[in-house]
């Protein structure tokens, strides 16, 4: 379900001594205070995986299906790197899948960890039969129709040249076609001149698309991922900036082992850069892809006014689609 209009902020929001508050009602926290998680291998390609899922009570089972969250990885960061970000989005009521994928390119002379678009129909064919499969920890608790897309640098430019629908290498090779499941996405610190090597708009047909960004990311700067913000085509659509925060704020460790090194120092912890880039990256999915009403009031009116280390540019769909 995609919300094409922004609630009225009056509807959840209310002033206390002045001040602005979140209503009574909602809240920014996950909503899911366990997260378990397994590593497996995916029959159709190989690849190997890791899974986190909300753990839910047998009513919660009845109640809720998640989201298949698939997270494309940067260039050369081990997948265990974003487990702490990956659980954190699980905690929203996502199954978040983090599939490694190690390439060659002749061409560019590299060899490792590198994702790629044909991971996305890839992973939604695996998850349904993963749904089925009496067996796996996660049987009967997925929502097979709605997909989600988060990712990080490389990886982000992966989801949006496939959003875009277009099969770019090293970005995608062969043939490559938008499953319709595909409901919204975030991408922290990326851009399509990463994979693309130049700017490619995007024409996401109204997919939902939050950039997340770091104030100070010293690999894809602020300005950049302004350009690709700028070149999404439809709302609804947001830039987000996370202040004092480097190119891996994402990751469990700045500048992780393998990584090409950002030479920018953070200066938000990494636990609370963790935590601000899974939470708004959660709640615009959340917003979008199951019209919680309180995410899309969080995302579009209140969170970056409550939020002192993050700023907000959006451009939402109105009533009339204008």
């Amino acid at each position: 379900m995609r919300l094409p209009y922004m609630l009225p902020s009056k509807l959840l929001v209310v002033l206390v001594h002045g001040e602005m508050t979140l209503a009574v009602g909602f809240s920014p926290d996950p909503l899911f205070p366990l997260v378990d998680s397994y590593k497996t291998t995916m029959t159709n390609n190989g690849d190997s995986a890791d899974i986190y899922f909300p753990v839910m009570t047998n009513s919660n089972i009845n109640q809720h299906k998640s989201p298949i969250a698939l997270f494309l990885p940067g260039s050369r960061v081990d997948t265990s790197q974003y487990s702490r970000f990956a659980g954190i989005v699980a905690s929203y009521g996502f199954t978040v899948v983090v599939p490694e994928r190690i390439r060659s390119l002749p061409a560019f002379g590299f060899t490792g960890l590198l994702p790629e678009a044909s991971q996305i129909n890839d992973v939604l064919a695996f998850m349904v039969a993963e749904n089925s499969h009496q067996d796996s920890p996660i049987v009967g608790t997925i929502d097979t129709e709605k997909l989600v897309l988060v990712g990080h640098s490389f990886g982000g430019a992966v989801g949006l040249a496939a959003i875009d629908n277009s099969c770019i290498y090293p970005l995608c090779e062969g043939q490559f076609q938008r499953p319709k499941q595909l409901q919204a996405a975030a991408f922290f610190g990326t851009s399509t001149s990463v994979g693309a090597g130049r700017f490619i708009p995007i024409r996401n047909q109204g997919i939902p698309i939050a950039l997340v960004v770091g104030s100070q990311d010293g690999l894809i700067s602020p300005q950049v991922t302004q350009t690709d913000y700028d070149l999404i085509q439809e709302p609804p659509k947001a830039l987000i900036t996370v202040d004092g925060v480097n190119h891996y704020g994402i990751t469990d460790n700045n500048n992780p082992l393998g990584a090409r090194p950002d030479p920018n120092t953070p200066t938000l912890s990494q636990d609370k850069a963790i935590e601000t880039i899974g939470r708004w990256s959660a709640l615009f999915l959340r917003a979008y892809t199951l019209g919680d009403l309180g995410a899309l009031d969080y995302v579009n009116n209140t969170g970056d006014r409550l939020d002192d280390n993050v700023t907000v540019k959006r451009q939402v769909k109105n009533l009339t689609g204008a």
